[in-house]
């Protein structure tokens, strides 16, 4: 929805303050702030619910509260009706003015009421002291700094590297209370642990394919509730065709996007399904050839992200957005996140039942790192807002009481996902096995090329004030036999690749990307006529 900044405290400074929200522009179309002594706040704000009066910082009737909010509430109109019975009375049809009203009848307690993805903070405007709280998968993101006299608050990691200070984000599913000049002291309001502790597994498979259908149209209808064009950003897999197809009967203003290489089995599979859907597709055709080293550290800048195979995932997913942006969608919806929820990893079928669901809770609590990071950043550098209902909580919640027997069987990942769509996505879709975009097209080979310089490019933008470029967890866990806690340990032991790892690496994507113009030196020419 937006990008947040506030600066708190005696020391704020209206010139820092500026440069910070500056950075946050590509967040949003209209610049929004208010300034007071010791306040300063502001939005970058994407205008899609009640875009005229939904304006920010949003100030409370009794003028004591302000609210910056990045994000949407998704059943914000079902709590708008719970307060209205209560008697309060509203001045838009906004999500932006609900929220603070929730916070301001419920306290703290609000935030187990909301069922969206967001992040925000709420100013005491008497004291300066401001609430704090970030949504439970951590789909959009909220990072502080602190110097003497002043605690700056903002959506991304890049409107904080100026002040040169330790960088630290608000963690998924936490909220709590930030001083100006004092502690921040945030304490988690759901644990992704324990979610769904307590209540019966759903092994029989004819329950939990009901189950499945209705959580996953849900998840998808709440996103879509909207009168602007919806985007999906289409691979041509199971998860982007269910949701482009669930989509085009529930909102069918919508369009579908694919990046790849011309011929590649990616934009087929993609072509094949938007026609057969009717539904308009565009086609960003991107070659091998056509990354260059500016590509990639334009994504390393754009992504702030710590792991080598989530930025190569990122320069692919730049060109994505970019032409979502040219096409004016506002809002798109990906498929991330099903394959942690469902199986789509082969480590989880690696191990034994309960190492598998360990592996499975260490991949969802940090997804808020990797593939969360990749879309906000990539889709919000370009003034998109990207939607990910596969990570709905109830959703979530569903997954954690299913067996792996029911996500994986007879060797096929994401059964149960594939059996509770059987009856509405073609055969060519259902029984295409998982191929990412990326590695499938030789694009990710390309940018190889270029990985032993990532690190030194992710500190030139001053990143590592929050976290510095680290192996890839999923390449330590292979090599450490899918052990989670010996991976965590030598993942904290030797956080990079060596340089001699780095070489082989080198060597190897140097090998693939030779060899199109070795085949073209060496292979038979055509006769001449």
């Amino acid at each position: 929805m937006c990008g947040i900044a506030l600066s708190l405290g005696p020391e704020a400074d209206p010139a820092t303050f500026r440069r910070m929200l500056a950075v946050l522009a590509p967040r949003g179309e209209v610049t929004e702030t208010r300034s007071e002594n010791g306040l300063l706040a502001g939005t970058r704000r994407l205008r899609v619910v009640d875009r005229d009066r939904a304006v920010q910082p949003w100030t409370s009737t009794d003028e004591r509260w302000l609210l910056c909010f990045n994000g949407e509430i998704f059943n914000h109109r079902e709590l708008r009706a719970q307060l209205t019975r209560l008697g309060l009375v509203f001045r838009t049809d906004s999500d932006t003015e609900v929220l603070l009203a929730a916070f301001q009848q419920w306290g703290e307690s609000a935030v187990t009421r909301l069922r969206g993805e967001y992040a925000f903070a709420i100013v005491e405007r008497a004291t300066g002291r401001a609430y704090l709280a970030r949504d439970p998968l951590g789909v959009k993101p909220l990072y502080w700094s602190r110097r003497p006299g002043c605690l700056y608050l903002a959506s991304e990691v890049k409107a904080l590297v100026g002040h040169h200070a330790p960088v630290a984000e608000v963690p998924p599913g936490h909220h709590g209370w930030a001083e100006p000049d004092g502690p921040v002291r945030l304490r988690p309001y759901v644990d992704l642990l324990t979610i769904g502790a307590g209540l019966p597994v759903i092994d029989d498979p004819d329950e939990a394919t009901l189950l499945v259908r209705a959580a996953l149209t849900d998840a998808i209808r709440m996103r879509v509730e909207t009168d602007l064009t919806v985007g999906v950003v289409l691979s041509g897999g199971l998860d982007s065709s269910l949701t482009l197809r669930q989509m085009r009967d529930i909102h069918p203003d919508c369009v579908a996007v694919t990046v790849g290489v011309p011929d590649s089995p990616d934009v087929a599979y993609a072509r094949r399904l938007a026609a057969d859907l009717d539904v308009p597709h565009v086609v960003v055709e991107l070659r091998p050839r056509d990354i260059r080293l500016a590509d990639v550290r334009e994504a390393i800048r754009i992504s702030e992200l710590t792991e080598y195979g989530d930025i190569i995932n990122a320069v692919v997913s730049v060109p994505i957005f970019r032409r979502l942006r040219d096409l004016g969608v506002k809002v798109v919806l990906t498929g991330d996140g099903s394959d942690e929820l469902f199986g789509g990893y082969p480590m989880y079928r690696q191990v034994d039942p309960i190492a598998s669901r360990r592996l499975f809770l260490h991949r969802i609590r940090n997804l808020c790192r990797t593939e969360l990071q990749r879309v906000d950043r990539t889709a919000m550098a370009h003034g998109v807002e990207a939607r990910v209902p596969f990570l709905d909580l109830s959703v979530v919640e569903l997954a954690m009481r299913l067996p792996l027997d029911l996500k994986v069987r007879d060797g096929q990942e994401k059964w149960i996902v594939r059996r509770a769509f059987a009856d509405v996505l073609p055969d060519y879709v259902l029984r295409r096995p998982k191929n990412p975009m990326s590695y499938s097209t030789g694009l990710h080979e390309r940018v190889r090329l270029y990985k032993p310089l990532f690190a030194r490019m992710h500190r030139s933008f001053g990143y590592d004030l929050l976290e510095p470029v680290r192996r890839d967890f999923d390449t330590v866990l292979s090599r450490c036999g899918n052990d989670l806690d010996r991976a965590i340990a030598d993942g904290m032991n030797r956080p990079d690749y060596t340089v001699l790892e780095h070489a082989r690496d080198l060597v190897g994507a140097a090998k693939w990307n030779a060899a199109p113009m070795v085949r073209r030196l060496v292979g038979p020419r055509p006769p001449r006529r």
